[in-house]
């Protein structure tokens, strides 16, 4: 396979290197008679033209000398890894080309308009092994194309080579670096397909497109917004029969000579959007998440195509519900007539690119118009050939080919972000993908007037089938005059944004994955590790007794002489002191690093503890919380009522699932139940603050349940069938267990255990 794969890319690269070798040829006689006194070109319009190919050419004709006898001669052990290596490395020539090649078409276009000559000369290009001519811009394109190409490779190649043989770091290697590089670009400039001439003979060109949920006439529609040169325009997609091709209503457009965005002040004035609470989001993951089990078993049992269409079509119109109302990050937009328009996005990445591709083309020279019926109607046609988001981002739509993503834990070090020009207060945020849209998942401290940042901060960030990771940099406004009363709205500037494919093959390494990426001179320096969900929540008992982490509660609290382990009881006091208001409070990852030294202290019981929580960031504090939990060496619920709290949760009858779930609790030892006790009392003052801090009881429930019950080790390998998505069953019973008592009225220790007291004076 490794041979297969690398001969039909020998044969491609053959076909690359004959085409440059075609958009050179006429370069040649052209520097001839430049310095003539009938020039057909000037040295400068030759430079510009021809930038970089006779390099590019070079870098690939060399690649393919190395890379042919090694094919032609095969011998499995071969190691030819370097040779991929040192092509990536060379990817800073694609990067000055790619820089130059709009301005290599306008200048090629003007020569060809001033220049018969050379129009004819860039019309009929031949290449090597072809019947047919070629234009110069079909040529000038292929460079744009070639990474890709190479990436997909390179990505082919991992799939069928050993991870024990040399070449498998090296690949991995030059995968890394043309992922990061492909990233950093906008590849999206294909003139060839993306422009359109207007019936006036004008040159449109499409900039931008995607789908975008629309709040029009208070409801949530889904729309295919086409961003060209000139205009915004909103489109509908109109459902046709059977066989017909698909077309766009176009529902309203904007000049962008007359398109502005609202201050923050008129932004206020706006009505607010009603968001979807986050429970009712999270329970429709829980049921996409099992129907996509269904679907797999179903295709691992070859099951009958109509019981799996009718699936995939339920999974679709779930999937689709959860795209409507899961955005809730407005971007407005005003024509200065008046009339204004709202969507509602899921990240602010995809807001500030919005923003940012709306603002560049603006700066342009640009005059208002008026579509009439017939341009409207030539324009609506023009976008579905034009188009570069075809389907709708649904799973269901995704190919069987295309990668599930990652489910587990991803390890990120944000080390520093360098290329500022001026001071700021500068933070940063981290996003993954989640059934179609983006998520925040962590966010480092602030760090004040620097332009270089150095954080060196580590986040455990949860991944729900997630194939990319956002870096979002801000800077931080400290002027409360500022602050917008819309609770979605973020009013710290972006000041720097990266994307990063999470690729299985380069993270799921033990080592940690140093990484560097750039965009627009500014470079953000991090690193990568994955652990699979069921290594990451795996319980590690402590080998002594005399720490805290990982030793049984009933030690911990007997030594303590207390009712609830110190550790509980100081973490508490602290989110509750100042943490309570905090967004995202316990979902939001603390540093990783600060979790540690907090572990260390309680560990040591040093006296500087309350010292040190007073100073420390308080997601740092919840993570702690969170991890003394999660290191016991039996869950809080214990390893024995587990089995009978799975099918306490499931009973139907109120009745009898209260009287068993209340046996329960009256069943767990008393420091469990005192700290399980107290902690629920906590979580639901947590909830009351929902409307600020955003986390509901649903949400602390999922967050907390799987700490709380997950088994141990040995408990798990007898009764249980772990998978790896979070969404299995197990955990969504756990989730449900601990949402139950949530939700619950409150009952004390007295009640359950018929003792006069509930908790001492020292608690």
């Amino acid at each position: 396979m490794r041979r297969l794969v690398l001969k039909d890319f020998l044969a491609s690269e053959e076909m690359y290197i004959n085409q440059l070798e075609a958009l050179l040829l006429p370069m040649k006689p052209l520097r001839a008679t430049a310095t003539t006194s009938q020039p057909v070109l000037t040295i400068q319009q030759i430079e510009t033209i021809f930038y970089k190919i006779q390099d590019i050419y070079e870098i690939h004709k060399d690649f393919y000398d190395s890379l042919w006898p090694h094919v032609h001669n095969w011998d499995s052990e071969v190691v030819l890894g370097h040779l991929f290596q040192k092509l990536a490395s060379q990817l800073g020539v694609y990067k000055a080309f790619v820089d130059n090649y709009k301005i290599a078409l306008e200048t090629a276009e003007k020569c060809s308009q001033n220049n018969i000559q050379f129009q004819k000369i860039s019309e009929e290009l031949k290449v090597k092994g072809t019947h047919s001519f070629v234009t110069m811009e079909a040529l000038l394109y292929k460079p744009i194309n070639r990474v890709t190409r190479s990436t997909n490779v390179l990505h082919d190649l991992l799939k069928h080579t050993p991870s024990d043989h040399p070449d498998y770091p090296l690949l991995q290697d030059a995968l890394r670096i043309s992922q990061n590089f492909l990233s950093s670009i906008n590849e999206d400039i294909d003139p060839r397909r993306t422009a359109v001439t207007t019936p006036k003979g004008e040159t449109r060109q499409l900039v931008k497109d995607g789908f975008l949920v629309e709040v029009a006439e208070g409801s949530r529609k889904l729309r295919h917004v086409f961003l060209f040169t000139d205009v915004l325009l909103c489109a509908k997609l109109k459902k046709t029969g059977v066989g017909k091709h698909q077309q766009y209503e176009c529902k309203w457009y904007i000049p962008l000579a007359e398109l502005v965005f609202p201050s923050l002040e008129e932004s206020d004035l706006c009505p607010h959007v009603q968001a979807m609470p986050d429970h009712d989001l999270e329970d429709m993951k829980i049921k996409i998440s099992s129907m996509k089990s269904e679907v797999q078993k179903e295709k691992a049992n070859k099951g009958q195509s109509r019981a799996m269409e009718r699936l995939k079509k339920k999974m679709f119109d779930n999937e689709f519900w959860l795209l409507l109302n899961s955005p809730s990050i407005p971007l407005r937009i005003h024509n200065r007539n008046g009339k204004s328009y709202l969507f509602l996005l899921s990240s602010d990445y995809e807001r500030s690119e919005w923003r940012e591709a709306i603002q560049k083309l603006q700066k342009k020279d640009l005059q208002t118009f008026v579509l009439s019926s017939v341009e409207l109607q030539f324009l609506m046609g023009s976008c579905f050939k034009l188009r570069t988001v075809h389907n709708i981002p649904l799973t269901s739509n995704a190919d069987d080919d295309q990668p599930p993503g990652m489910c587990g834990f991803l390890h990120v070090i944000v080390h520093s972000v360098k290329g500022f020009k001026q001071s700021a207060n500068l933070y940063c945020t981290l996003e993954v993908d989640s059934f179609g849209y983006f998520v925040s998942k962590a966010k480092t401290r602030v760090f004040r007037d620097t332009t270089e940042p150095q954080w060196n901060e580590e986040f455990e960030i949860e991944l729900e089938g997630s194939q990319y990771l956002r870096i979002l940099c801000y800077e931080k406004c400290f002027d409360k005059t500022k602050v917008n009363k819309d609770n979605n709205e973020i009013v710290d500037r972006i000041v720097g944004k990266w994307q990063v494919q999470l690729d299985p093959q380069t993270v799921q390494t033990k080592n940690w994955h140093l990484d560097v990426i750039e965009m627009n001179g500014v470079k953000v320096e991090f690193s990568m590790k994955f652990t699979s969900r069921d290594m990451s929540l795996k319980r590690t008992p402590s080998k002594k007794q005399t720490g805290v982490f990982g030793v049984k509660i009933s030690v911990v609290t007997k030594r303590e002489r207390s009712k609830i382990p110190y550790v509980v009881r100081q973490c508490v006091e602290e989110v509750e002191k100042r943490g309570i208001d905090e967004v995202g409070i316990y979902r939001i990852s603390g540093v990783a690093t600060d979790i540690q030294a907090l572990k260390a202290a309680f560990d040591s019981n040093s006296k500087d503890i309350l010292v040190m929580l007073s100073d420390m960031d308080i997601n740092a504090i919840a993570g702690t919380l969170k991890l003394y939990f999660r290191e016991l060496p039996e869950p809080l619920l214990t390893d024995r009522l587990y089995p009978t709290f799975m099918q306490g949760i499931a009973l139907s009858d109120p009745s009898a699932k209260e009287n068993c779930m209340l046996h329960l609790l009256r069943s767990l030892p008393d420091p469990n139940l005192i700290t399980f006790l107290f902690l629920l009392e906590h979580l639901k003052r947590v909830a009351e603050k929902e409307s600020i801090n955003k986390m509901s009881l649903h949400n602390l429930a999922t967050v907390f349940g799987p700490t709380l019950l997950r088994p141990s080790e040995a408990e798990s390998k007898g009764h249980l069938s772990l998978a790896s998505d979070i969404w299995s069953h197990d955990v969504m019973a756990q989730v449900q267990v601990l949402l139950y008592y949530l939700q619950h009225p409150p009952v004390s220790f007295a009640e359950l255990k018929h003792n006069a007291l509930y908790l001492s004076t020292d608690v």
